[in-house]
């Protein structure tokens, strides 16, 4: 053997050896995904529901784990039969000395992945038992098959339909079903209501926490990498998936924040953070197969595509999705499975690779290609959307007719948090006042509240203070801009009132305000951000304090405020027991 075929050997061995561990790197990549999934779904939900949405993308691994071991690896990955399933096996409990742990590893994250998209577009209301039935039946049955049908040398692979990291067997069957639980479970409380007119009106319901959604799109981002590059077997290959992946969520945020600037005034920051990941799945089923010319243009797509599946969702389907899974996952799964088709290149490194593996038969239409690559595209997608679209409405309508797939009204409204784990708050130590008293909620109490007619509710027993001090005292509120806190009171320091009660409330009056949007759908502004100041005097004149109010909060503008004047019939110290205008005055007056 001479030295260069000693030298090649080694490169080789050393090569495989380096991919092969890059090919774990890629997988733990992918698993920290699930992080990712967790922060944008928590972000973009209210506080309410944090916990239960953190036990529920947890859970999705978990069960998802246990599902692969039983019955989803085999049907994934065991011996073909009819190019339909994989033969199921329990080789990791009969065979471990000869079995493939590098290859169950891997495929058991993008297992969980498909399962974990559902979570944020039946958030807030779904209950985590059958959300858990849910996760197991796709880990196990639904996610298996199809992806055989693409990954496992099924049907699909065997004709020459391309899907390099999932745009299809992942991230449009996850969205397919987020589509399908969504409309079957029905939306939030509050998200759309019917006017008089019979019109259906649009509610945007902001998430709690927009820091730990983009927290989350960054992680996503970051796991991509190893999503789209895991599998990757050579520098040049895996340099250009790296270059995709970079350039088309790039540009669909910028896209995406240019349409939402000229059409809603301002940059929306939520729908730019789902443009970043609508760009990722558009480009993951590509990547290995276009340039950076390709990636840009899928980017374009992929930033207009999720403006457009968050409106057709609001304002035409009528379907709630929190977090815009439908439109990022389902809609840009379905664009980056026909982007194979319009963008394949042999520039592309990964293209000679593809061809040799027979999973794609030729360049995509805008590059000579044809219509065949796109064709083979259109087929794939139609057969695994119909697969997911039809098993996913029988297993959420047999769930919803057994065990019941929507938590009640009351549980809603308080939070799953707190009915579904007994958590009375995701954030310890800012949890509200109010929430220690459902320390011991149960789902048992959030059943048992029913709702009562007027007439047979309790009446209310009025009680009047008895006094006989003859000073009058008279309660002066202002409900004015925040901006002249500061000026008020001095202003009333200035007249001897040194008793002032100061809130921060929200107001809704003539001034409406201007509208604004979140994810498309208009904010309820009319509410706006005011100062409450509360004073009770005696001593000092009722027209003397509401002039100088007057004269200070004076601007000319609509929203300057609005002064209330009320009768006190009493009032008592507290440490002392004084009464009337001696519990209104200083000890030293």
């Amino acid at each position: 053997m001479t030295m260069d075929n000693i030298l090649s050997q080694v490169l080789d061995e050393t090569s495989d050896m380096v991919f092969g561990i890059w090919f774990l790197i890629g997988a733990a990549l992918v698993f920290f995904m699930q992080a990712g999934f967790a922060m944008v779904e928590t972000g973009f939900t209210r506080a309410k529901n944090a916990g239960n949405i953190i036990m529920k993308n947890l859970m999705d691994f978990c069960i998802g784990t246990v599902m692969f071991i039983v019955i989803g690896f085999g049907l994934l990955l065991g011996e073909d039969f009819l190019g339909f399933i994989g033969k199921p096996g329990f080789d990791i409990l009969t065979a471990y000395k000869d079995f493939n742990w590098s290859s169950f590893v891997f495929n058991l994250v993008f297992c969980a992945t498909t399962a974990t998209i559902v979570s944020g577009a039946m958030a807030e209301r779904t209950k985590f038992l059958s959300y858990c039935v849910y996760s197991a039946v796709i880990s196990a049955l639904i996610y298996p098959i199809e992806a055989h049908w693409i990954w496992g040398g099924g049907w699909l692979a065997q004709i020459g339909f391309h899907d390099y990291a999932g745009s299809t067997a992942i991230h449009m069957v996850g969205g397919i079903a987020a589509l399908v639980g969504a409309k079957i479970l029905g939306p939030r409380i509050g998200k759309f209501t019917k006017t008089k007119d019979g019109e259906i009106k649009v509610h945007a319901i902001p998430g709690h926490n927009l820091t730990i959604g983009a927290l989350g799109c960054f992680i996503l981002w970051f796991g991509w990498y190893g999503f789209n590059g895991a599998a990757a077997t050579n520098t040049a290959e895996l340099g250009s998936i790296f270059l995709a992946t970079t350039v088309a969520p790039a540009v669909a945020t910028v896209t995406c924040m240019i349409f939402t600037w000229l059409k809603y005034g301002k940059p929306d920051v939520s729908m730019c953070l789902n443009a970043s990941l609508a760009g990722l799945v558009g480009v993951t089923a590509p990547c290995d197969v276009v340039d950076c010319t390709g990636s840009f243009f899928i980017g374009v797509v992929s930033g207009l595509l999720v403006c457009f599946g968050v409106w057709l969702l609001d304002y035409k389907l009528h379907i709630d999705d929190p977090v815009g899974a439908v439109a990022v996952h389902m809609m840009n799964g379905i664009w980056g499975t026909l982007a194979v088709g319009l963008f394949a290149t042999k520039s592309a490194p990964g293209y000679a690779t593809a061809v040799a593996n027979g999973v794609i038969k030729g360049e995509g239409l805008f590059y000579g290609g044809g219509f065949t690559q796109l064709g083979l595209q259109l087929l794939g997608f139609v057969s695994v959307g119909a697969w997911a679209f039809i098993t996913m409405i029988i297993v959420f309508l047999a769930i919803k007719k057994t065990i019941g797939l929507r938590a009640s009204e009351q549980e809603e409204i308080i939070g799953l948090d707190v009915t579904e784990h007994g958590l009375v708050s995701s954030y310890a130590d800012f949890a509200p006042a109010m929430s220690q008293a459902m320390l011991s909620y149960t789902k048992d109490d959030a059943k048992s509240v029913q709702k009562v007619s007027v007439e047979q509710a309790v009446e209310v027993q009025s009680f009047t203070a008895n006094t006989e001090s003859k000073d009058k005292m008279t309660k002066i509120v202002a409900v004015f801009k925040q901006s002249k806190l500061q000026d008020f009171i001095s202003a009333m320091e200035e007249i001897d009132v040194t008793g002032i009660t100061v809130t921060n409330v929200l107001g809704c009056g003539v001034q409406k305000g201007q509208n604004e949007y979140y994810r498309g759908a208009p904010l309820e502004v009319n509410l706006l951000p005011k100062v409450k100041a509360e004073i009770v005097v005696c001593s000092v004149p009722v027209n003397t304090v509401v002039n100088t109010a007057r004269k200070v909060l004076y601007t000319g503008h609509i929203g300057d405020g609005k002064i209330f004047i009320y009768d006190v019939e009493n009032v008592i110290k507290v440490r002392t027991g004084e009464q009337a205008k001696s519990a209104l005055l200083d000890e030293k007056q």
